[in-house]
């Protein structure tokens, strides 16, 4: 399968590092092009992928085509792409949906989209992706197999990538005021900021893959670290008084609100 990036950002570099990673294609199968020209010649020379001056050129070298600009972006992007007859779309444009995706795209692309997150720039990410109703089995195993291989990818409905942007879209950044504040209290109670930040966050991603690797549930994990008048149910009294829980869960309500609003714009 030959590959084209339209867009050479950050989310770009990562995914075309994971399907090579992968072996899902070679990089004499890849080309990439960007509306800032030395960017896509940076990826290619990092990456060993072809580079190509224009979306058109991209479009006409590709089976599969990876939309990696802004959401302000997609419709020119895709004028200057040219007839897509026969192509595989896979935009990570937020807030674009695929009705709009279809009235932008020029001639009949099978359509798919997907919501990723920041982490998969360390291999960590979390996906989630809708189709449209002319996707086959196969443009969904290479939509899995291109996500996958730099996180995990699940497949949802259309009408809940909303949520996904609330929850995995916009939560690093939620998880993120977490460690901040972590480390703050260890510096209030006497730890050096270095040493308090490290820790916070090896905590986190070690109780994040607790979770993972033991298929068990948060509260029984937290069950087991939490003893009869200990220090552990100490501080989740306080956690409790200071409303964290409620507070997370209107995080990911705000945010999955205000992407529906987005994607409703324009």
């Amino acid at each position: 399968m030959r590959i084209g990036f339209i867009g050479s950002g950050r989310m770009a570099s990562a995914l075309l590092e994971g399907i090579l990673r992968a072996e899902i294609a070679r990089a004499s199968d890849i080309v990439v092009t960007d509306k800032i020209a030395a960017a896509a010649e940076s990826l290619a020379k990092h990456t060993g992928a072809g580079v190509r001056d224009s979306n058109a050129a991209v479009a006409k070298f590709a089976h599969a085509l990876i939309l990696c600009v802004k959401p302000s972006d997609v419709q020119a992007a895709l004028h200057e792409a040219g007839n897509l007859d026969g192509k595989l779309l896979i935009s990570i444009a937020a807030g674009v949906p695929l009705r709009r995706l279809r009235a932008w795209a020029p001639g009949n692309p099978r359509l798919i989209r997907v919501m990723p997150n920041t982490p998969a720039l360390v291999g960590k990410g979390a996906a989630a992706f809708a189709t449209a109703d002319e996707t086959t089995p196969e443009d969904i195993a290479a939509t899995e197999r291109i996500f996958g291989s730099t996180g995990i990818v699940v497949r949802v409905k259309e009408e809940l990538l909303d949520a996904v942007t609330g929850l995995s879209g916009s939560g690093p950044a939620f998880v993120y005021t977490v460690i901040e504040a972590l480390a703050d209290g260890g510096v209030l109670m006497g730890l050096q900021r270095e040493v308090a930040l490290r820790l916070a966050s090896q905590t986190v991603l070690g109780a994040a893959a607790m979770v993972i690797e033991t298929g068990m549930h948060p509260a029984q994990l937290r069950d087991q670290v939490t003893s009869p008048g200990g220090t552990t149910i100490a501080g989740l009294e306080a956690l409790e008084d200071a409303g964290l829980r409620s507070a997370l869960i209107s995080a990911v309500r705000a945010a999955t609100e205000r992407s529906g609003e987005l994607g409703k714009a324009g």
